[in-house]
């Protein structure tokens, strides 16, 4: 039937995305995307934080190499779940065509890099 408007969505996925109008599966798809990027990136910082509680126990002293661990680990964590809210958040405003949200993923990123290269960096100088 010409002029007809597609279905729109129902149940669980309808209260998440909350209304709106379904956005062209390229901005979807991109978004979604950015969410994978995200997530590869938590499943790296997991990855070091694993790999600094396993491998270096002669470089750090025990209460500094769990302490880089523990500021990893929970850098992934942050960032898989901000993630995760960040797609459904731009997912949300892309359906009712308004601004994208500001992002908190990039500061709390740099923050928490910042900090572990500058334990890093205070090790690898008094080693020096």
């Amino acid at each position: 039937m010409e002029g007809a408007s597609p279905p729109g969505r129902r149940g669980w996925s309808a209260r998440i995305l909350g209304g709106g109008t379904e956005p062209d599966p390229r901005f979807t798809l991109a978004n979604e995307r950015t969410f994978l990027a995200w997530i590869r990136t938590a499943l790296a910082l997991l990855a070091g934080g694993v790999a600094v509680e396993a491998f270096t126990s002669d470089t750090f002293a025990s209460p500094v190499r769990t302490a880089l661990a523990v500021v990893l680990l929970l850098l992934a964590m942050v960032l898989a779940v901000a993630a995760g809210v960040r797609w459904l958040a731009v997912e949300r405003a892309m359906r009712r065509q308004a601004p994208l949200p500001l992002s908190i993923l990039v500061p709390v990123l740099a923050g928490g890099g910042a900090l572990v290269a500058a334990a890093f960096l205070v090790v690898v100088l008094g080693n020096a």
